[in-house]
C-alpha cells in the first residue's frame, strides 16, 4: 500500500501520522489531542517530578545567570544554597546541560506561591517586565519535547500521569496541543512555522 501524501504549501507536507515543516517532524498528536494546563490541580508538580532538571539549550545558562541577582528573593533558601554550591546547571547522565536540581527533586529556579503553586521564577519576572528572557524553552513547550537529530529536528508529544487533569482540562474546553503551546512554539519555530502547522491542523480536519 502506498503511503498518503498531502502537500499543503510551500514545504508543508502531511504523512499519515506526521507532520513536516522545513527540517522539523512533528506528531500529529500535536494536532489532534487536548492539553490545557490546571494548575489549580497539579500545583505545578512538573517543577519537581522527574529524574533530572529541565534541559537547557546553549546560551540560556549564561543567560539565567546575568538575571540571577534580578531573581534571587524569589528562590526558596534551600534552591539558593545548591546554586551556590553547582551553580544554576550541572550535565546529566546523557552528557546534556539541565537545571539543577534539589535533593533529586525541584529545580532551583521553582518557588512555591501562597497556594502551594510550584512556579517558576524567571517566567515571574519576565511577566512583571523585570527581565526580557523567559523561562528555558524545554519547560515553556512542555508537552512537547524537541530532539535535534543530524537531518532534522524531532518534536513528540510526551505523555506524562501528572499531566492528566491537564489532558482532562484540554479535552473539557477543546484546545488541541498545537493551540495551547502557541506562544512557545513562536518562540521556538517562528511565525511562519506556525502559521503552516495551524494550516495542517485545518486540512487534517477536513479529511477526518
Amino acid at each position: 500500500m502506498e503511503e498518503a501524501v498531502y502537500e499543503f504549501i510551500g514545504s508543508l507536507t502531511l504523512i499519515i501520522t506526521m507532520l513536516q515543516i522545513d527540517n522539523t517532524i512533528i506528531s500529529l498528536d500535536f494536532l489532534d489531542e487536548y492539553f490545557v494546563c490546571n494548575l489549580n490541580a497539579c500545583k505545578g508538580i512538573c517543577c519537581v517530578e522527574g529524574d533530572a532538571g529541565a534541559p537547557l539549550e546553549e546560551g540560556e545558562i549564561t543567560a539565567i545567570q546575568e538575571i540571577l541577582p534580578l531573581i534571587w528573593d524569589d528562590i526558596p533558601e534551600t534552591s539558593k544554597e545548591v546554586i551556590r554550591a553547582q551553580g544554576i546547571s550541572y550535565i546529566d547522565a546523557d552528557g546534556e546541560a539541565v537545571t539543577s536540581i534539589v535533593n533529586g527533586r525541584e529545580c532551583v529556579l521553582a518557588y512555591q506561591d501562597r497556594k502551594g503553586v510550584w512556579l517558576c521564577s524567571v517566567e515571574k519576572a519576565f511577566r512583571e517586565g523585570r527581565v526580557t528572557i523567559n523561562k528555558p524553552i524545554s519547560c515553556h513547550l512542555y508537552p512537547a519535547r524537541v530532539k535535534q537529530f543530524n537531518d532534522f529536528v524531532a518534536v513528540n508529544y510526551h505523555r506524562w500521569s501528572i499531566c492528566s487533569c491537564a489532558v482532562e482540562l484540554g479535552n473539557k474546553k477543546k484546545v488541541p496541543v498545537y493551540q495551547f503551546l502557541e506562544e512557545p512554539l513562536i518562540r521556538k519555530f517562528g511565525q511562519a512555522w506556525y502559521d503552516q502547522l495551524v494550516i495542517a491542523a485545518q486540512e487534517l480536519k477536513k479529511t477526518q
